[in-house]
């Protein structure tokens, strides 16, 4: 009897643990090789299983990617959720289980309609339904699209294909790669490895490919600034002032920069509270013909809240005024921090879920472009920017700019918050703009348009970023077409993979 449930257990907990080593292909461990081996070996696990054997399996492996990948939720739940340790551990297994499922489809449906060992079960078939599952994944439930495999290959010749498809496409060759692997060692079939060789050395030949061009005649100098404000304290009446004159004063030394960005809520107050200060800021940032930008909480005559962007100083709205139409709000809110699903059952249980300001609105998917200075920005706050189709739905011709705001403070040292830069670098990749992403302890940073880290504050510190950064023109192919060349890939291909299938019977 023992033996028999060992043996059972084997392929589960085997995935378990290769589905852990996936996270060691994203930062800040970046050893990326992983990601096409991990879904490899996730292939050959499932083999000849029932898709019953074959969900529990896929289940387990994705108990592992989210277990370890994600583990960075926890401190936060874990540091201000105000719940006992075992509740915040509950909770976050919850969390993790749930993102689990969508490998636990991906299995049991290659297995369930996909049965054979054939060529186009992993290299055709097993790549659709992938992204299908990472769909779901960004979709339900506002979606958390956290951890796509493509990601972990911003820094190899595969990073190179995001100018045509964006991070699902270079998840798409993941996992083509990942079934030619697994397929060639099943059937010893082992020409299928040119597969993976030949989408690698295209990526080398892509990275000569000049999709925009940087505009060396229009530099704008940005001031970057990172406050450090432990997040214990930062709501506390008592350091309001203190908070709000540390940027301040921190500002008023860089007066001579063209655009300075404070991070997401830097101000701990309702702009309702304070709007003398922010006019007499207004006016001093016009007066050294400068720019300011800060994140900051808005409360609406609807008595809504709003966690928003506002710009003060050099910009076509004029001297400041308290005008909820001139914000960019939010889009995208995080699950319990900003927003509690199912309230009305979940608020009473833990005063995690009435955390202040929980209750946040939305502004629209698609806003207007922020101008500061005569520079055009398109925002994501914090977790928008993990939201690649409003990211690339935002950005314009006229854009210069992709400008991120961020409040990572909440997950400590973790590796939370260098994954989140990883993430932000493939949106300059994927539209060829420069991403400036100020952030409350770290990572401060600017990219130029092809991904790459020019300028970087340390982490833990009081800091300011001084940057110089071109605009560029031109638009990359994905910022033209979006996914909608991988929609129709996936059809096809499972429209195809179902009609050889039925041919075969």
């Amino acid at each position: 009897m023992i033996n028999s449930v060992f043996h059972r257990l084997k392929r589960p907990l085997a995935a378990v643990f290769v589905g852990a080593l996936t996270t060691l292909a994203f930062a800040p461990y970046q050893l990326w090789p992983l990601a096409i081996i991990s879904p490899a070996i996730l292939l050959l696990l499932i083999h000849q299983q029932s898709a019953k054997r074959a969900l529990w399996i896929g289940y387990a492996w994705g108990l592992g990617q989210f277990a370890t990948g994600i583990s960075w939720v926890h401190v936060s739940i874990d540091n201000f959720g105000g719940m006992p340790k075992i509740a915040s551990v509950f909770l976050m297994a919850l969390l993790v289980g749930y993102l689990a499922i969508y490998t636990a489809l991906f299995s049991w449906s290659i297995n369930r309609f996909f049965p054979k060992t054939t060529r186009r079960r992993f290299m055709l078939v097993a790549p659709a339904l992938w992204l299908i599952c990472d769909w779901l994944r960004g979709w339900v439930m506002t979606g958390f699209p956290w951890l796509w495999l493509g990601y972990s290959q911003i820094d190899t010749p595969l990073g190179n294909f995001a100018p045509l498809g964006g991070v699902e496409f270079i998840t798409l060759l993941i996992v083509v790669s990942s079934g030619a692997i697994a397929y060639a060692s099943l059937q010893r079939q082992w020409f299928l490895l040119l597969t993976p060789a030949v989408i690698f050395m295209t990526g080398f030949g892509l990275h000569s490919a000049q999709w925009v061009t940087p505009n060396s005649d229009q530099i704008t100098k940005v001031a970057l600034i990172q406050g450090n404000i432990p997040q214990e304290l930062k709501w506390q009446p008592s350091q309001r002032w203190p908070t709000i004159m540390k940027y301040t004063d921190l500002t008023r030394e860089n007066w001579d920069a063209d655009i300075i960005i404070w991070p997401e809520a830097a101000v701990p107050a309702l702009e309702y509270e304070i709007s003398s200060f922010l006019s007499n800021l207004d006016s001093a940032a016009r007066m050294n013909n400068s720019a300011v930008i800060t994140g900051i909480i808005n409360q609406g005559e609807d008595k809504k809240f709003y966690n928003s962007i506002l710009t003060l100083g050099k910009n076509p709205s004029g001297d400041y005024r308290y005008d909820m139409n001139l914000r960019y709000h939010k889009h995208h809110l995080l699950p319990f921090g900003e927003f509690v699903p199912f309230e009305q059952i979940l608020r009473p249980l833990a005063p995690f879920f009435n955390l202040p300001m929980s209750s946040f609105s939305r502004g629209d998917f698609v806003q207007q472009n922020i101008d500061a200075n005569g520079k055009q920005m398109a925002p994501a706050l914090c977790y928008e920017i993990i939201f690649n189709e409003q990211v690339r739905q935002n950005v314009t011709q006229d854009t210069d700019f992709i400008l991120t705001l961020s409040n990572d403070a909440w997950f400590g040292r973790s590796i939370g918050p260098l994954q989140h830069m990883e993430i932000a670098r493939m949106r300059a990749l994927e539209l060829g703009k420069p991403v400036i992403r100020a952030t409350n302890n770290g990572v401060t940073a600017v990219t130029d348009y092809k991904g790459h880290i020019t300028a970087q504050a340390p982490q833990f510190e009081t800091a300011v970023l001084r940057a110089e950064i071109p605009s560029t023109s031109g638009e990359t192919p994905y910022r033209q077409l979006g996914s909608w060349p991988l929609y129709i890939w996936v059809v096809f291909s499972l429209a195809l993979g179902w009609r050889l299938r039925v041919a075969c019977k």
